[in-house]
């Protein structure tokens, strides 16, 4: 399975459209190669480069894995739990000082997850251990 995005390659800069100096909006993602047996996806951006350890900007889970596309600026079909800033949303990249790692990890799950909007990422990751197929990332890379 392979997450790319058509805006930037891996372990390059994330183009400033998508982080709170643009346009703060969610940057196009391809997923390929989903295991068929495969019931649900996990969607996870976070910095783990962040001065608190790691800021969570993005969960969600019980994504079809018909998905094959996730468009600029919208959110995928599924469930969104909550992030570091305790809302459920997107929230784009903005770096306080230095380059920082903002990682899209997707996994692939042999089942649909039974968990409310309310779920952090850590509450999602305990939850889905034992139903990982798969999982991919995709690492862009942004400096203020």
């Amino acid at each position: 399975m392979q997450i790319t995005s058509p805006a930037f390659s891996h372990q390059q800069p994330l183009p400033a459209k998508y982080t709170c100096d643009g346009n703060e909006i969610s940057p196009p993602l391809n997923i390929e190669g989903i295991p068929a047996e495969t019931k649900s996806l996990a969607l996870i951006l976070n910095d783990p480069d962040a001065p608190s350890g790691d800021f969570v900007h993005w969960v969600v889970f019980n994504i079809p894995p018909l998905v094959k596309e996730i468009e600029e600026g919208q959110t995928p079909p599924g469930v969104v739990g909550r992030n570091t800033l305790g809302t459920n949303a997107y929230v784009s990249p903005c770096p306080p000082s230095g380059e920082h790692r903002y990682t899209f990890k997707l996994y692939a799950l042999d089942s649909m997850v039974d968990l409310p909007s309310s779920t952090t990422k850590d509450e999602l990751l305990e939850a889905i251990r034992s139903h990982v197929i798969t999982q991919t990332e995709l690492i862009g890379l942004y400096a203020r």
